[in-house]
């Protein structure tokens, strides 16, 4: 009875029907890496919250480990709410729509 599910027989697997595909490489288990303009694209989506709050941000680069490095601009720049923006704001949006975004850092003036 090993082999009828829901009322219907079924017949066993044997090696010959069964086709495994290939194992994967770790390089098909990541994401790709993220390119510079589908995160200008997404920036430039929620740009306009932050302008009407009087700040803005700039793409600074995206690391190998697909961190978005940003600098905060106009009135983000020492605004205790700042690391809410960068968290809520750009990352949550960043990291849901474009894969291999793995998070979001600000980057300070030297």
């Amino acid at each position: 009875m090993g082999n009828i599910v829901m009322g219907s027989p079924r017949a066993p697997l044997s090696p010959q029907r069964l086709e495994l595909p290939e194992p994967a490489s770790i390089e098909d288990m990541t994401d790709p890496a993220p390119d510079h303009s589908t995160v200008e694209a997404v920036l430039e989506a929620i740009r306009p919250s932050i302008k009407a709050d009087g700040g803005d941000v700039e793409l600074v680069g995206i690391t190998d480990g697909g961190i978005v490095q940003v600098r905060l601009l106009g009135a983000c720049v020492g605004c205790p709410s700042s690391h809410m923006t960068l968290r809520d704001g750009l990352e949550a949006n960043l990291v849901g729509r474009i894969p291999g975004v793995n998070g979001v850092e600000a980057v300070k003036d030297d």
